[in-house]
């Protein structure tokens, strides 16, 4: 529904640029954090190291898998080919592998200017044509079958979905870690957060409205879809840096990470040394095989969104924050006059994030069996068919 879509956009937005101003609290308090790796240490001690790190790995890696299905994805619409779609996720992975080889953002720069530059044009070219199309369609807009609530008997399963799919589009605190360790002011996060966290809330609320009420509720997931098949195709050629772009980031904090942790001691991790460019690129390319095999075991690309968004950033991005705040930001009793206000909000964004852990993760398991279970009875039903087909013999009774 309209309503509760642009609710949803906006206010898990504003949520999500407070718990990066958290983190950004936390990465000035303790300078020597560089990743959420770190942060698990100052709340667990080693074991916490551990398995915050490992888990930061994984979400990084989920998140370079739904780059490397988003591009096959794309191949396959800008191309209209019958290739296997197995061919194009392999292409996928080695542009996402040879893009990550640069070792550090200040390397990246100018790629992500064109990686913003062409979403924003991809997005303006499909709202566009969703609009055209709206308006010279029979009885024009006014016929469109969007609603401003949700629709009859919408399930538990379809709606939490489709809330993990906009928590997973504001999931930019993962990173911000091994972002601002590379800033040359720090203490400006703030107004990285805001700029980012207000231009991600315009697009997404913008795009999502406009397009729901172009084409109601047949949206196709990604919305790139929604145009008809030559204008699918124009859109998703444009936004083919910002699939690869933004994905290759991911690989390169994930890469970083692992190099930083592997030759920690040694000047090999400042990969400037002929040792340290190979093993960073095995450490890419490893990254990057197993984001492709992720992507070819969950080819349902809003499942996979929904299960990184339960799974991940519910942590990441809302519920840890609020327990960061609790035990190393806190001055003072919790209840204090001065504290009460944080502690409350951050109580409330804290449960937040228990839902979308427990709930979405429940829904997207239950969504992609069911989407499993769909496949294949009509599998089955096709090979019934076939069966019968070839038991069929001229001039039998039966058939």
């Amino acid at each position: 529904g309209m309503i509760a879509g642009v609710v949803c956009c906006v206010g898990i937005g504003l949520i999500a640029v407070y718990t990066s101003w958290i983190i950004g609290k936390v990465k000035l308090a303790f300078p020597s954090v560089q990743h959420y790796g770190d942060v698990g240490g100052l709340l667990l001690g080693r074991i916490g190291y551990e398995i915050f790190s490992a888990v930061f790995v994984i979400q990084l890696i989920f998140v370079v898998g739904s780059h490397c299905l988003t591009g096959t994805i794309a191949f396959a619409t800008i191309t209209e080919s019958t290739i296997c779609s197995l061919v194009f996720g392999i292409v996928s992975a080695i542009i996402l592998f040879l893009l990550s080889i640069p070792s550090s953002f200040a390397d990246i720069t100018l790629l992500g200017y064109i990686d913003f530059t062409s979403i924003l044009i991809a997005i303006g070219i499909t709202i566009i044509a969703t609009g055209i199309q709206g308006s010279n369609s029979p009885g024009g807009l006014s016929v469109v079958a969007w609603s401003a609530f949700p629709k009859e008997n919408v399930s538990f399963t379809e709606a939490y979905v489709a809330i993990g799919d906009i928590v997973f589009a504001y999931s930019f605190a993962t990173c911000q870690f091994s972002f601002m360790e590379e800033m040359h002011t720090p203490t400006d996060f703030t107004k990285s957060i805001w700029v980012l966290g207000l231009i991600e809330i315009i697009i997404y609320t913008v795009t999502g409205a406009t397009i729901y009420a172009f084409v109601g509720p047949d949206v196709q997931s990604p919305a790139l879809l929604s145009a008809g098949t030559t204008i699918s195709r124009i859109a998703f050629g444009v936004a083919l840096p910002v699939v690869f772009i933004s994905g290759s980031i991911n690989s390169i904090v994930v890469g970083r990470l692992l190099h930083t942790r592997v030759y920690k001691n040694s000047v090999i991790r400042y990969i400037n040394t002929p040792k340290g460019w190979i093993t960073w690129i095995i450490f890419v390319a490893a990254i990057t095989i197993v984001a492709w095999i992720i992507a070819e075991a969950i080819p349902f690309f809003t499942d996979l969104l929904s299960i990184i968004s339960a799974l991940f950033t519910s942590g990441f991005s809302f519920y840890l924050p609020p327990i960061m705040w609790l035990v190393l930001l806190c001055k003072g009793k919790w209840f204090s006059k001065e504290n009460l206000p944080f502690a409350l909000i951050n109580f409330l964004v804290f449960l937040m994030g228990l839902a979308v852990l427990v709930c979405g993760l429940y829904s997207s398991i239950d969504d992609i069996v069911s989407a499993v279970l769909c496949k294949m009875a009509l599998i089955l039903s096709l090979t019934t068919c076939a069966a019968q087909l070839l038991s069929y013999r001229p001039g039998s009774e039966s058939f």
